[in-house]
């Protein structure tokens, strides 16, 4: 990567960023995670917690990226020197990696789902094929590996050429073309029979089915959508120019993230009623609730197939950015370096991923704390690491970098005004720590000893 490489537009950088969002955890974990969380109250929660956490961490995070303009590790260095505050960005690394051995998993699956539709395999299914589909290949030791593989070659070859040519340049293509597909997905899903049911789910919160774990899950889940904690935002920020709105490019990325989300809960819960699927089932969901609406669509293999496509690129757009945090850190803007460091970076996940890719089939018995491997990863990454993560970038944000440098770093290239400043400074200063803090206090039941 050239020494000056830089986002060559403000909607490459929105687009990009908002790639890194939405992919598997706006489409396919929030689903899921709904699901087994409550549904509207869930919504309402996560919507709170990405509005007044999320969006003044993400600003946080493009301040310290825009600042800095090196890679995650160098900026903390540069910022705080002599101090320990560098293990954010070595942190950051890890949890990238760690993330992608099991994301990759995922998108193994989707591009095993695209093999079986374009062969033929999933016409005139039945409710109970389509699971009895997504059970075979989740557990098919060889099919499941040589997925994880393409996906992961797939995030190499673009992430090798550059931010420019490699990522800007997928990104803008294929994120408006998602878009487009999701509301056609959207509108024949509404016309259901169960749609109603799935409607009143989603977005009618039923307070009694709330849990401090879901609570904690929705924690993890605005961290996960929209990349906080793991230095992805700080490293996409530091190749921006001076002249890019911060404060108004993290609420685009933010609405856009909340958007579909919406999109992928009106998508999958109206088929999830109409086809008598438990919402908390689970991972599966998006593969097999997803594949019946479609079915019930004309030319609805053509359509499911668009789909699968343009989801395996979203996933991809997120594990851009899970890989480039690695690259970055180690090639030092050298392209040489940038590509061998890439592939080296493919092929390790692909390696710390084996378990998790071989969860359901041949490692299905092995269980540490009562979760699979492929469980424990997202469980550990998701819910520990990126809060963690996102509390103490919070921390280190509000304690080490001066108000006054914060407050001029914001208002180049945009008009921020003085209360509007004020109040971002309190929410990342107080509110954000003190939510995570007390989140994990009561999952870990701390606060029931209190009280």
């Amino acid at each position: 990567m050239a020494q000056n490489e830089q986002w060559t537009s403000k909607i490459g950088f929105i687009l990009a960023a908002a790639g890194s969002a939405i992919g598997l955890g706006a489409i396919w974990k929030f689903p899921y995670i709904a699901g087994t969380g409550g549904g509207g109250a869930f919504f309402l929660v996560f919507l709170l917690f990405a509005l007044l956490i999320g969006y003044p961490l993400l600003v946080g995070e493009f301040i310290v990226g825009r600042k800095g303009q090196d890679d995650a590790i160098s900026i903390y260095k540069k910022m705080a020197p002599g101090s320990m505050w560098h293990l954010l960005g070595r942190v950051g690394v890890l949890i990238g990696i760690l993330v992608l051995s099991f994301y990759s998993v995922i998108g193994g699956w989707i591009i095993l789902y695209l093999f079986e539709a374009l062969t033929g395999g999933l016409n005139g299914l039945s409710m109970d094929q389509y699971v009895q589909l997504f059970e075979r290949i989740i557990s098919d030791p060889a099919a499941t590996l040589i997925g994880q593989f393409i996906f992961i070659a797939l995030t190499v070859v673009v992430v090798a050429k550059g931010v420019q040519q490699g990522i800007e340049k997928v990104s803008k293509i294929l994120m408006p073309v998602l878009f487009v597909l999701f509301l056609i997905i959207v509108v024949r899903s509404l016309t259901l029979e169960g749609a109603a049911e799935g409607m009143k789910f989603l977005l009618i919160p039923d307070f009694g089915q709330l849990t401090s774990e879901s609570i904690l899950f929705a924690l993890g889940q605005a961290f996960f959508t929209i990349t906080l904690g793991s230095s992805v935002m700080v490293t996409y920020a530091s190749y921006l120019p001076k002249t890019q709105n911060l404060p108004r490019s993290a609420f685009s990325i933010i609405m856009m993230n909340l958007f579909v989300c919406l999109l992928a809960g009106l998508a999958i819960f109206p088929g999830v009623f109409t086809f008598g699927i438990e919402p908390s089932a689970g991972p599966p969901l998006v593969f097999i609730a997803l594949p019946a609406v479609f079915g019930q669509m004309g030319f609805g293999l053509f359509f499911f197939i668009a789909f699968l496509i343009l989801f395996l690129f979203a996933a991809l757009t997120s594990a851009f950015s899970m890989i480039e945090i690695a690259v970055a850190v180690t090639a030092k803007k050298d392209p040489v370096k940038r590509q061998r460091y890439t592939w080296m970076f493919g092929l390790l996940i692909f390696v710390i991923g084996i378990p998790s890719a071989l969860s359901y089939g041949l490692m299905a018995d092995v269980k540490l704390f009562d979760k699979t491997v492929f469980d424990l990863v997202d469980y550990a990454a998701s819910n520990v690491l990126m809060p963690l993560g996102a509390l103490f970038t919070s921390l280190f944000i509000s304690r080490k970098l001066k108000k006054s440098d914060l407050m001029r770093e914001m208002k180049q290239g945009a008009n921020v005004p003085v209360p509007f400043f004020h109040t971002w400074y309190f929410l990342l200063k107080y509110a954000a720590p003190a939510a995570i803090v007390v989140v994990f206090l009561d999952v870990l039941g701390v606060l029931d000893f209190i009280f």
